[in-house]
Formats: structure tokens, C-alpha cells, sequence
């Protein structure tokens, strides 16, 4: 099967390479994957500023149809349509960070998509408590979204636990911004949400998206504009999705003392920021990566109920062959979610 690998350490050498298929082993069951969606993780990949285990397929946020079941594996149906939450693919199941359910800093720790197999390919095999059964109905383009809003529910409902009457930032109006920004509105809360001047589309999409305000700060002078909506006080959350030094800086300044802040985006490099603006304002500083099996469960419940649908954020769909564009259309700011399907 075609797939694209990372195929030796270093900055760039990602291809479209003949894999053999995966078989299905012993306790696991194989996808035949629908779509997955490029994220900033396969972009810092592609350039080694993330940590990787070549030859690995990149991909993890993926969406499928269960083709093979192994027969000892219980619970999973052939025919099932599922979100693959690859993030637990290899982890010791002993260490406190297991058994507590924060699997992501188990030390052993590998994820698909860059330290095992992903889903840039026709199939992939897992094991059956990575998969996530969804509700009938809902469209597998849509499903491949999975993996970052599960990364937003913890970030928005768990990590800074946003209360109706705060007042948001929202600083990088990209995907994950964007499902920051969904859950948010849902929630009744008021959200700013803030872009450079690249970010024209991504803004116009938050406005869709319900923000009450939304900042080029090429422009507007983020400061002011968190000011006029708080009575000069500066907002209650910020939420840094962008990755970016001057994004970190903008979301530290604009916060209200006592003001909670949360780290959502990848730097992959060293930055300088103000920390006196930290001790100052006496603010609470957290990071969210990625979710825990309480988050995906979080999530099915949200798909049932409806009240959220984030289908509207998927912009572009290509062959895994023109990978080259989707990566581009991510790294240009050109699209909101870019997926890619097999061939």
C-alpha cells in the first residue's frame, strides 16, 4: 500500500513509499482509514522539531471502518465506524501517569504518527480500547476531527475549567483555536479571538464560529481591544494556540491580573516572554496536551447530544500523493483543516 513515511532522521525526508500492509495480531483489529487530517504535529515531524522514531507513517488523527477483528477481541464490531485515538499506541500500563489515566507522560510513550505507524495509509492496526465507536450518522470527515477536539475538551472543559460570565482570549485562529473557540460558544462564554494578518479566513471563520470579537493584530492593538470588552480590566482566560513568541507575549499582557492562562499550542523552539507579567498580576499558568480516555468519553457524549458539530472546519480534501499541498495549505494558513484519504 502507498503510505507517506518518515524515512530517516532530519529535516524533511517524508515521501510516498510501498509499505507492506499491516496484519492484524493477536488482541487487535484493523481500520481501513477514511481520512486523516494533517496537523501542526506532522509539520514539525516533517521538520524533526518534534520528537519522531523513523521509518514511521505519519498521521494520527484519523477516522475509519473496522475491516478485520482478531477472535479474541471482544466489544468491537466489523463494519464499526470510528475516531482512532492513537496517542496510547505504546505505553507501560504500570507508571503512576498510566494508572492515574495521564498516560501522555508515561515515559515510554509512543504515539501513531510519529513514533509508530499512523494513518497516512490505506490501513492501520490497534488495539481495541484505542477506538471510539461513534454515533450513526455522523460523517467520517467530520469523525477524523476526533483527536484535536478531544485535545480542546480537556484543554477548555478540564484544564482551565471556564466558568459563563468570563470573558476569552483565543490568541491563533487555527484548528485547535477554533475548537477552543466551539466549545466556548457553546458554553455561552465570551470569546475573543485574536490572528495575524495571514489569519484573514481563519478570522472570518471564528466570526462564523460565534466570537464576540475578532483581532488581526497586525491592525488592532490586542491590549485595547481586550480592554474594551472588560471594562479596561483585561480578560479572565487566554488560551495560546499559536505557538508563537509574540502570541504568548499578547495573551500575557492582555489578562487581568489574577488571570488564568493556558498553553495549548507547539512552540518547537525556545521563546522569550515576559514572566514579571506573571509574578506582577500574580497569574496561573498551565499547560494542556493532548487528553485522557475520561476526555474521549467527554467527547462521544458531546457528538450524541449534537449541539456541536465541527464538520465546517475541514476546508480541503486530497489524496495522501499531493501531501505536499496539504502541508502547504496548513503551513500557509490557506485552510482551516486540510484531511487526506488513501490511495
Amino acid at each position: 500500500m502507498k503510505a507517506l513515511v518518515k524515512h530517516a532522521p532530519g529535516d524533511g525526508n517524508v515521501d510516498i513509499l510501498d509499505v507492506q500492509e499491516p496484519s492484524c495480531g493477536e488482541n487487535q483489529v484493523t481500520v481501513e482509514v477514511a481520512y486523516c487530517g494533517v496537523c501542526g504535529t506532522d509539520i514539525h515531524v516533517l521538520h524533526d522539531t518534534f520528537r519522531n522514531y523513523p521509518p514511521v507513517i505519519l498521521g494520527h488523527e484519523f477516522a475509519g471502518t473496522v475491516v478485520e477483528v482478531d477472535r479474541q477481541v471482544r466489544g468491537v464490531q466489523l463494519g464499526a465506524k470510528i475516531a482512532g485515538l492513537g496517542a496510547t499506541a505504546v505505553t507501560c500500563g504500570r507508571c503512576q501517569y498510566c494508572l492515574s489515566g495521564h498516560f501522555i507522560f508515561c515515559s515510554n510513550r509512543r504515539g501513531m504518527g510519529h513514533g509508530v505507524d499512523g494513518g497516512f495509509a490505506r490501513f492501520v492496526v490497534m488495539r481495541p480500547d484505542q477506538l471510539y465507536r461513534v454515533p450513526d450518522g455522523l460523517p467520517l470527515e467530520e469523525v477524523a476531527l476526533s483527536e484535536p477536539f478531544a485535545a480542546a475538551i480537556q484543554a477548555v472543559t478540564e484544564v482551565t475549567k471556564v466558568r459563563i460570565g468570563d470573558t476569552v482570549l483565543i490568541s491563533g485562529p487555527g484548528p485547535m483555536g477554533l475548537l477552543c473557540l466551539k466549545l466556548l460558544v457553546a458554553e455561552g462564554v465570551k470569546t475573543i479571538v485574536a490572528g495575524a494578518r495571514c489569519d484573514g479566513a481563519r478570522l472570518d471563520a471564528a466570526r462564523r464560529f460565534g466570537a464576540a470579537a475578532v483581532v488581526n493584530v497586525g491592525e488592532r492593538n490586542l491590549l485595547d481591544v481586550a480592554r474594551e470588552h472588560t471594562d479596561g480590566l483585561g480578560v479572565d482566560v487566554a488560551f495560546e494556540c499559536a505557538g508563537h513568541e509574540g502570541s504568548v507575549r499578547g495573551c500575557l499582557e492582555s489578562l487581568r491580573p489574577l488571570g488564568r492562562y493556558t498553553q495549548v499550542g507547539i512552540c518547537g523552539r525556545e521563546i522569550q516572554f515576559p514572566i514579571d507579567q506573571v509574578f506582577y498580576k500574580q497569574l496561573t499558568l498551565t499547560g494542556s496536551v493532548c487528553y485522557t480516555a475520561q476526555t474521549c468519553d467527554r467527547m462521544m457524549k458531546i457528538y450524541a447530544q449534537g449541539r456541536i458539530r465541527v464538520g465546517d472546519l475541514v476546508s480541503a480534501k486530497l489524496p495522501i500523493s499531493e501531501w505536499r499541498t496539504a502541508f502547504d495549505l496548513c503551513m500557509e494558513k490557506q485552510a482551516l483543516k486540510v484531511l487526506m484519504f488513501p490511495e
